[in-house]
């Protein structure tokens, strides 16, 4: 069997569903390679800075490793802006989207807010509301990614920045897209987890 049997969901059988399942299974364990590859194509993306989309991620997750985040928040860095491609006008919600089933609730909802936040910086100069972050105030996560926007996100346009290649972040991206899709123990629901290890940090940047 290469295909189910139906034209119609409503007409598959048991052994249709079974079969689905098992392709879809198969499918999705693929699922960090083709973010991986759509990385690549975030150079072909959004122009005018003087790094590409690229570079500005790379630089972003390597802002990260080096201050010492954990898995989570290294490849949420790495991924926040992959939506640029398909989702300009909403790119950290379609990123959040991709991450929400594999990394910490924190993570997610940092990422899928980052857009507002990073307004701060130059929504005043272009007719826009640099407040609209405020709108977040008193959220458990509103400290994080102020945060992340400050540190990782709007200073990662340096193209003199030296940041670590696609390959180096790839076992991590990996790791995260192998657990078990919306597992409580991986979710954490409430739980946060720092951006910055200092005692991390300094091993790393030994």
């Amino acid at each position: 069997m290469d295909k189910v049997k139906f034209t119609a969901m409503k007409d598959g059988d048991r052994e249709d569903y079974e079969f689905l399942t098992r392709h879809e299974i198969e499918y999705a364990s693929k699922t960090a390679a083709r973010l991986l590859d759509a990385m690549v194509d975030l150079d072909e993306s959004l122009s005018g800075y003087q790094v590409t989309r690229l570079g500005h991620s790379l630089q972003s997750a390597t802002r990260a490793w080096r201050d010492g985040a954990d898995t989570d928040w290294l490849v949420s860095a790495l991924l926040h802006d992959i939506g640029d491609i398909y989702a300009p006008y909403n790119h950290d919600e379609y990123a959040a989207a991709i991450l929400k089933p594999f990394v910490r609730e924190q993570c997610a909802w940092v990422v899928e807010k980052h857009g507002d936040f990073q307004k701060l910086y130059y929504a005043h100069l272009v007719g826009g509301d640099p407040h609209a972050r405020d709108a977040y105030k008193g959220h458990a996560y509103y400290e994080d990614c102020a945060t992340f926007c400050e540190r990782w996100d709007q200073a990662s346009f340096d193209p003199d920045y030296p940041h670590e290649s696609i390959d180096f972040f790839r076992p991590l991206v990996e790791e995260v897209f192998a657990r078990k899709a919306y597992d409580p123990a991986v979710i954490r629901a409430g739980e946060r987890v720092a951006l910055v290890d200092p005692t991390v940090a300094e091993g790393r940047n030994a």
